[in-house]
This record gives C-alpha cells, structure tokens and sequence, in this order.
C-alpha cells in the first residue's frame, strides 16, 4: 500500500526527532546552554506533525479500517495496543509541557519533568514504530482486500493533499533540519 509506504516514511521522520529530542535531554542534564524554547518547537511537531498527520491517519483511516476487516486486531489487540501508545505519547507530551511552564517560572527542578517526559516520549516512540512497521502495517498489506487497500490509500492521499496545501509536511521537515543543526 502507498499509505503505508508514506506512513514508514513518516516513522522515519519522526525517528529524527526523537534524536534530536534525546540531544536536548542530554543538554538539560547536563545544565548546558540550550533554548528552552526549543521544547516548544518539539512539541508542535508532535502535536502537527506526529498526531495531527501522521496519527490521525493511522488513527481515522487504517486503525479503523483494518479493525472493521479483522474484528480480533481491534478488540483487546494489537490495533488496541496502538491506540493506548498513541493516548501514552499525548500524556508524555502534555507532561513536558507543564514541566517547561514550570521551568519558566523558575522552578530548577523542572528540569527533571522536561528530560523524563521527553525521554519517556522518545522510548515510547521508538518501539512502537517498530511494532507498526514490521507488524501492523504488514497485517494490513497481507489481511485486506485490494479494494480496501486502494480506498486506504485514496483517503490517506486525501490527508497528506491536504496537508500539503497548508505546507504541513514542509514546516515540520524544516524544523528537523533546523534542531539538528542548533543542537549538534
């Protein structure tokens, strides 16, 4: 399926962010000079980039498919497994958020919230790729019908169009390339 080929890709990355994520975390433990600002620019891309593209069309359209096909990868399964990672990401996320607020009050402790929430992220992210890759989107490929997989693909080209035209993609890959070079 070219969706799924799309969504490894997306998996790809999201991987670069999570180094660069993990760079941050080694900074603030080590009370370098970073801009903490930068946490917020993190965030962002996991919430538009990771969620709102990525996981809404893993969520919306190849979840929900793949579950009303294969009733026993939604109910208490893997499709389940995936959407309470997905629930997980959203806590970590909200998490390192408050812990930046707090940080920006001044609160040193903070710091300790920021690495573990981010880190937490980060691992999280890490294998739950690996099971999307090298599991379910292979159920996917070799469970659906053709016909399913082409409306699979038809609605995730919709979203990434779409997305496209408001310069999603673009801004999100150019925030990669930008922490990378800043946290080198």
């Amino acid at each position: 399926m070219k969706a799924v080929n799309i969504m490894i890709e997306e998996h790809e990355n999201i991987r670069k962010m999570l180094k660069v994520i993990r760079r941050y975390c080694y900074r603030v433990m080590n009370d370098d000079d970073i801009d903490y600002e930068d946490f917020y620019k993190i965030i962002d891309f996991i919430r538009n980039y990771s969620d709102g593209l990525h996981h809404a069309k893993e969520e919306d359209i190849l979840f929900k498919i793949l579950g009303e096909q294969v009733p026993k990868l939604a109910n208490n399964g893997a499709i389940t497994g995936m959407l309470i990672e997905h629930d997980l990401s959203r806590l970590y996320t909200s998490n390192l958020e408050k812990a930046l607020e707090k940080y920006r009050l001044g609160n040193d402790e903070a710091r300790l919230d920021i690495i573990a929430n981010a880190i937490a992220y980060t691992d999280l992210l890490d294998r739950h790729i690996e099971k999307e890759n090298n599991a379910l989107y292979r159920f996917a490929n070799n469970l659906l019908a053709d016909d399913i997989k082409t409306e699979i693909d038809k609605r995730c080209a919709q979203v990434d169009l779409t997305a496209g035209e408001k310069g999603v993609q673009d801004k999100y890959l150019s925030f990669i390339g930008e922490l990378e070079q800043k946290i080198k």
